[in-house]
């Protein structure tokens, strides 16, 4: 019983960010420019970078068998992940979207690399979430079994974010 009522809230909440960020993406572009917020891009950037290093350095702790650091680097990389997120709305909310100027080849390659990091990164949110619940709760056969999937998806989601950072502000 309790594991489906953790399972209806994540659903839930993951459900309301998906809402959330595609409210703010999708309606009028805002009458705020996005030089009031310039500094955001480069903190999402690092955010989803610092999250990355977290997730690989909490997968080396746990291959050490290092419970307690495994834990604590997860645990940073969920919170450093939270925290992009609000700034990504933050920023989106204040300066609307930024179209991609980049031409040829690495069109394609952008494109490629951005929408297949918004699909996962819709998927991670509850898988992360699941993930963390199934540690929290020491069901650690489950978690091991979804952990294999959650930590690929969000490392990808992690990276892709910078270079799409990096391909949208400095190409």
């Amino acid at each position: 019983m309790r594991e489906r009522v953790a399972l209806t809230v994540i659903g839930g909440l993951s459900l309301a960010v998906v809402l959330a960020v595609t409210f703010v993406i999708a309606r009028q572009p805002p009458t705020v420019r996005a030089s009031a917020v310039p500094y955001l891009p480069a903190l999402n950037a690092s955010l989803n970078a610092t999250s990355a290093v977290l997730l690989v350095t909490g997968f080396a702790f746990i291959r050490r068998r290092n419970v307690a650091a495994h834990r604590a680097c997860m645990l940073a990389a969920f919170a450093t992940s939270s925290l992009f997120l609000v700034s990504y709305l933050v920023y989106h909310a204040s300066a609307g979207s930024v179209r991609f100027g980049g031409t040829g080849w690495i069109r394609p390659v952008y494109f490629t690399l951005l929408i297949s990091h918004i699909l996962l990164s819709a998927v991670v949110l509850p898988l992360a979430l699941t993930t963390i619940w199934r540690a929290w709760t020491d069901d650690l056969v489950r978690h091991r079994r979804i952990a294999r999937w959650t930590l690929p998806i969000w490392l990808y989601v992690s990276v892709t974010g910078v270079l799409v950072y990096l391909m949208l502000y400095h190409l």
